[in-house]
């Protein structure tokens, strides 16, 4: 005899507050907020900071100039009504954090779930660039900064803390991205 199983109702959307306390519940997480992707400010210039002022230019698949353009991250941005913008503080996992994040919120319905997170990719120690597959597809996120999204503008718009570091010994502020629906 075949055991009995219980119908259940899948919850499909996520309110805000579930989306916001999903997110606080992660490690290093210091504050969210649901933005209109609208509000995510793209900028030609910001892909030339990832070209002429990072390592990781070329050398990573979820780096350009593998990743979106600006315009095309425009386009991106505008088939989604609903954002999540995390701020993370010092030596969190970013990347980690928005990719386990996202898969939940894609369970628990949202299908359209994206997210970016900050900085290069390292689930690898090196990237098989030349293989053109990542190894680690289901986690690596390319960086907002990688699709030409201004994070300070964004930042400063949601009213989260952000400010250029000038020293060493200076905190910066970490920023992750998901788009939900």
């Amino acid at each position: 005899m075949a055991p009995k199983t219980r119908n259940r109702k899948i919850k499909t959307i996520l309110s805000d507050d579930e989306l916001c306390n999903a997110a606080r519940r992660k490690p290093g997480v210091k504050d969210v907020r649901i933005i209109s992707p609208s509000d995510v400010v793209t900028a030609a210039w910001v892909r030339l900071k990832c070209q002429f002022g990072c390592g990781g230019y070329g050398q990573c698949l979820a780096c350009p100039p593998f990743t979106p353009t600006p315009e095309q991250m425009r386009v991106v941005l505008d088939c989604y009504h609903r954002a999540i913008l995390i701020h993370f503080g010092p030596r969190a996992a970013v990347k980690t954090v928005v990719a386990d994040l996202e898969r939940d919120i894609f369970l628990s319905g949202a299908w359209k779930a994206f997210g970016l997170g900050d900085g290069p990719c390292y689930f690898c120690r090196k990237c098989p660039v030349e293989e053109g597959q990542c190894r680690h597809a289901e986690r690596a996120r390319p960086s907002m900064e990688a699709c030409g999204i201004d994070v300070f503008s964004t930042a400063k718009k949601a009213d989260f803390p952000i400010e250029v570091v000038r020293t060493r010994r200076q905190c910066p502020d970490y920023y992750g991205l998901i788009l939900v629906d």
